[in-house]
């Protein structure tokens, strides 16, 4: 099946497109999970720019470890922070699936890309020819670039301990 518009630079700009209209949704949300959710399209968004840049393998990291993982993190982050009263108070109250409209379709258009870059199969060979190895990566990430993989580790760590301290309790027994 043969798509006219379907270059990879195309694929490429509107992926970037879609990252940048849901980064600016997360924001700009007021309730805290629906800017999670936006977050969750940016980060993918952004692993699809990694797959048509030729990097499968930072694509697979991207989704693995940044729209897995450190998501996770955050919505841990928002658990032990528990929802504040205004949130709940002034979140909207639509019920109805309006609120899922945006996300559904920047994922929809991330889909039908990956789709299109699937199936093509121009966009397919000129993305043959670019692929890492696991092991290159590796040593790579734990040679010359170990200070900084470390300095990254440390970060992480850096934000735990202090959403751990802004949400723990106070010592007489007041609430956070």
């Amino acid at each position: 099946m043969s798509y006219a518009f379907a270059s990879i630079e195309t694929l490429f700009y509107l992926a970037g497109l879609i990252a940048i209209v849901a980064s600016i949704k997360v924001i700009t949300q007021k309730n805290t999970v629906h800017a999670l959710l936006y977050l969750v399209i940016s980060l993918l968004a952004v692993a699809v720019c990694f797959y048509l840049m030729g990097a499968p393998f930072a694509a697979g990291l991207e989704v693995i470890v940044y729209a897995g993982a450190i998501l996770v993190l955050f919505v841990f982050a928002i658990m032990m922070f528990g929802l504040k009263e205004d949130e709940v108070n002034h979140a909207p109250q639509n019920k109805g699936l309006s609120m899922w409209f945006g996300p559904c379709l920047l994922a929809l258009c991330l889909l039908a890309e990956m789709v299109i870059s699937f199936d093509s199969a121009d966009i397919q060979h000129r993305l043959a020819g670019t692929v890492v190895s696991s092991r290159e990566v590796g040593i790579l990430l734990y040679g010359p670039y170990l200070l900084a993989v470390e300095i990254a580790s440390f970060l992480l760590l850096a934000g735990l301990i202090a959403g751990y301290h802004y949400a723990k309790p106070d010592i007489q027994g007041g609430h956070l």
